[in-house]
């Protein structure tokens, strides 16, 4: 009988596992079984009555009971499963084990929220990101390790959603807001713990900083503080460059081939796009540093001016600390870096009124197109187009200031001579500005030896000046073979503004512009570029730069000499191509030109 009662316990206690109901019946049928002995025992237990029938009370009672029992249960179960999915997620995602169950992986630490491919040749693991996280032994480290920066207010939304892409494709811990974390403190930390994990031997550390590479997603503003704060870094083995175009010229991403259109964000893009960074090649680049000295003013300021939406062109260009070597007593000293151009004069001041324009009215500034559009506007509107007529010649470039030269390292400064109607001129190291347009272009054989000139190399030392005179002349870069007015190549460049020239000018760096205040009774305003060091970037196909150490790289153009129907370098010839524009084959757009990446 005690048998037969033990089974009958088993048997319930089995259906109770695997059916809530049961557990409710079961528990039921107990219930009824000590109400019926209690109204049996009233009544008279030996007139055979059957047991009172289980009030419907006593029935739900027992039914939530046993149900919130087996929830509790269930609860505990879920989250032992969770808990072991999430270190088997992790585990899979650093030692390479491409298995997936259900195609889903739970989890944090990275793991994906929708069904995809763990992306384990990029995943970092938590401990490598985070100091504070427990280390964990890894049987291989990813081949080839990303740490990913996105600036969230690039390209309207789409700096929010690369954000939401890339976290749920990688480790969460590796991508980063550029609005709530700035990459000089990521990087510190970052090789800090480096040095730390790999003088305790971990082997895991060593491979992650010897493969990884980096990839910001922003404006030339933003990828030029990435490129400013590695370099800044001095590493002997620094992580080369990737640039996901999410601004509104992209000339950084378009230079290196990796395009100037703002991307699509959802995961099979980025999937492509990692996969684009995993083959890129590693190509240096020069790195210029700029200088500003001047008197300290008696009154009235001498800071830079920033639009009011830019956090970074100050970093770009900045006062230094009285400690600083290039300090002088009396003196106000500026310094900064650029890795693409610095531009001074009309190109600057448009630059400048957009940026403050898109802070004041952001809600008209949601896509590429229409950035472009206002930009060309602000053109219009400024007179650029008529600026012999609307400017005073105090604009020129040659009444704001001297400009000298040294050629080639350990040279002689020589005196640049500007052409009187050059309104903005432009220090290139990049071929690309303004959204994909080269200014330089590749000067034929004649040209280069009469002026003495080379093919343009982003790693041979050298920058390429060249001016512009309105707003007509830009445009000429439009047409086959147009460029701007070459003015000369030079390891260093040095304005020396005259006396009272101006109350201010407009500069930018990078596509980041300000408005520079100038002393009124001071002719020691002196602005030097000089050539820093190198950067690595990653170049894709189709690559638009040019290094010196590549040899399929043309050192100039042999076959026939350079167009000069479009370079407009005399004034005569000026005038007679400003009056012709539009009209004759020469400036017919070439159909691969897409005008509205003009910006």
């Amino acid at each position: 009988m005690g048998d037969a009662n033990g089974g009958g316990a088993a048997s319930r206690l089995a259906a109770t596992i695997d059916d809530p109901r049961a557990a409710a019946d079961n528990a039921a049928e107990a219930a009824g079984d000590r109400v019926g002995r209690w109204a049996g025992a009233g009544a008279g237990a030996g007139a055979g009555a059957r047991p009172a029938p289980v009030s419907s009370l006593v029935r739900t009672v027992a039914e939530k009971t046993a149900a919130a029992k087996m929830e509790e249960a269930r609860a505990r179960e879920r989250s032992a499963a969770e808990q072991i999915a999430q270190e088997d997620a992790l585990h899979r995602r650093v030692t390479g084990e491409d298995v997936m169950m259900d195609g889903h992986t739970n989890g944090t630490n990275g793991s994906c929220s929708k069904p995809c491919e763990p992306l384990t040749d990029y995943c970092i693991p938590d401990y490598i990101l985070n100091p504070d996280s427990e280390q964990v032994l890894l049987d291989q480290a990813p081949c080839c390790p990303v740490v990913v920066f996105i600036n969230s207010r690039s390209g309207g939304q789409l700096g929010n959603s690369l954000i939401k892409t890339y976290r749920e494709l990688l480790n969460k811990a590796q991508v980063f807001d550029l609005s709530e974390e700035a990459p000089d403190k990521v990087l510190h930390r970052l090789y800090c713990n480096f040095e730390k994990l790999k003088s305790n031997g971990d082997p895991i550390a060593f491979q992650i900083q010897s493969n990884l590479r980096l990839i910001v997603a922003g404006g030339d503003g933003t990828a030029s503080w990435l490129l400013g704060v590695v370099s800044d870094l001095k590493l002997s083995h620094p992580p080369p460059i990737a640039t996901v175009p999410l601004g509104t010229g992209n000339n950084l991403p378009f230079s290196f081939g990796w395009g100037k259109k703002n991307p699509t964000t959802d995961q099979e893009a980025v999937k492509s796009f990692l996969g684009q960074v995993k083959k890129a090649r590693e190509m240096n680049i020069d790195s210029w540093h700029i200088i500003m000295r001047m008197r300290a003013p008696q009154e009235g300021p001498c800071e830079p001016i920033a639009p009011l939406e830019l956090p970074h062109s100050l970093h770009a260009f900045h006062r230094v600390s009285g400690s600083d070597s290039l300090n002088m007593e009396g003196y106000h000293t500026y310094r900064g870096g650029f890795w693409n151009y610095f531009s001074m004069g009309m190109d600057a001041q448009v630059s400048y009124e957009f940026h403050s324009e898109r802070k004041r009215n952001p809600e008209k500034f949601k896509n590429q197109l229409t950035n472009q559009s206002t930009y060309a506007k602000l053109g219009l509107k400024q007179g650029w187009f008529a600026a012999s007529l609307t400017h005073p010649s105090s604009r020129n470039i040659a009444q704001l200031a001297k400009v000298r030269i040294m050629k080639r390292p350990g040279g002689q400064w020589e005196e640049l001579k500007i052409p009187r109607s050059i309104r903005s001129i432009v220090c290139l190291n990049l071929p690309s500005f303004s959204g994909g347009l080269n200014p330089w272009g590749t000067p034929g054989t004649r040209k280069v030896q009469d002026r003495d000139l080379t093919a343009p190399f982003v790693d041979d030392g050298l920058i390429e000046v060249v001016g512009f005179r309105d707003a007509w002349h830009g445009l000429v870069l439009l047409a086959p073979n147009g460029h701007g007015t070459r003015l000369a190549q030079a390891h260093r460049i040095r304005f020396e503004f005259h006396k009272g020239a101006a109350e201010h000018t407009f500069m930018r760096i990078d596509g980041e512009p300000w408005k520079q205040p100038l002393p009124k009774d001071d002719d020691t305003v002196v602005v030097e570029i000089s050539h820093l060091r190198q950067v690595t970037m990653l170049a894709s196909d189709p690559c638009k730069s040019k290094s010196v150490n590549d040899p399929s790289s043309p050192m100039c153009r042999s076959n026939h000499d350079d167009d000069d129907r479009n370079s407009l370098e005399d004034e005569d010839e000026w005038e007679e191509g400003r009056k012709k524009f539009g009209a004759a084959d020469t400036f017919k757009l070439p159909d691969e030109v897409d005008i509205a990446h003009l910006s």
